[in-house]
């Protein structure tokens, strides 16, 4: 086991699969003791399975942050007793419907923005006074690419993204003063694991041209996540990095 994160503790939402799963065991591995959460109990087992196999240390507590104040409460509640205090939060818990703009009801815009922007912020703001009171803490949010760069489709989702990176300026400079770093990772194009690997990814067509050529892996962001949490960074504040293959800092060029 590695070390850099030895001591400290650290609860991802939405960790049992794909990138939030890669950052709880990439955390783990440097020696956090990890809450992993979620709404599904059996990947939220076999990750805490695979974590403690590992040689590391992880719970699980079962979540569904629906964007309450009352499920983050709950949440940032039941984490504190595993682990006695939260040192590295990291929200990564996120849905993304496939409709646009005129085909989006009430009850889908409020259920994403729920989701994605509610439920980190009273998560937020549930946990960073008990870390202003340790002396330190650390906050990263999961943004996205496509805040920033658009497709036709997807509004509802880029503009929640958009918030959140929004939030980590703020928080940063909110909290910052105070002992708790806000920083943020904008993902690319990834592909899960579980992903069929004989069948193209949809996304995949939007990585090409860039400099790395085609999609990510959830442990290229997982790393990213273990230098936000780790003193390396802690000249870092309030800063979104770009893990994305180049796709937003890049000129693609289209070939006839």
């Amino acid at each position: 086991m590695a070390s850099r994160l030895a001591g400290r503790t650290a609860l991802v939402t939405g960790s049992t699969s794909n990138i939030g799963r890669a950052i709880a065991v990439a955390l783990a591995a440097e020696g956090a003791h990890v809450v992993v959460s979620g709404r599904d109990d059996l990947r939220g087992a076999a990750v805490v399975s695979h974590i403690r196999q590992s040689g590391g240390r992880a719970d699980y507590v079962q979540a569904d942050l629906d964007g309450t104040a009352k499920a983050s409460r709950a949440l940032a509640e039941v984490a504190a007793k595993l682990v006695g205090r939260v040192d590295v939060l990291v929200n990564n818990v996120g849905i993304y419907p496939p409709s646009t703009t005129p085909t989006t009801d009430e009850e889908t815009f409020d259920r994403v923005y729920g989701v994605n922007v509610k439920a980190p912020f009273f998560l937020t703001q549930a946990l960073v006074p008990a870390m202003i009171e340790a002396g330190g803490g650390v906050v990263i949010n999961l943004g996205s690419w496509i805040a920033r760069l658009a497709v036709p489709i997807g509004a509802l989702y880029s503009s929640t993204k958009g918030a959140m990176e929004t939030l980590t300026r703020a928080w940063a400079a909110e909290f910052g003063s105070q002992g708790v770093r806000v920083n943020a990772i904008s993902p690319g194009v990834v592909v899960s694991p579980d992903w069929d690997t004989a069948t193209d990814h949809p996304g995949e067509v939007m990585m090409h041209g860039t400099p790395f050529g085609r999609s990510g892996h959830p442990g290229a962001i997982a790393a990213a996540a273990v230098y936000l949490a780790s003193d390396e960074s802690a000249f870092v504040h309030g800063t979104v990095l770009d893990v994305h293959g180049g796709r937003t800092g890049v000129a693609v060029i289209a070939r006839g």
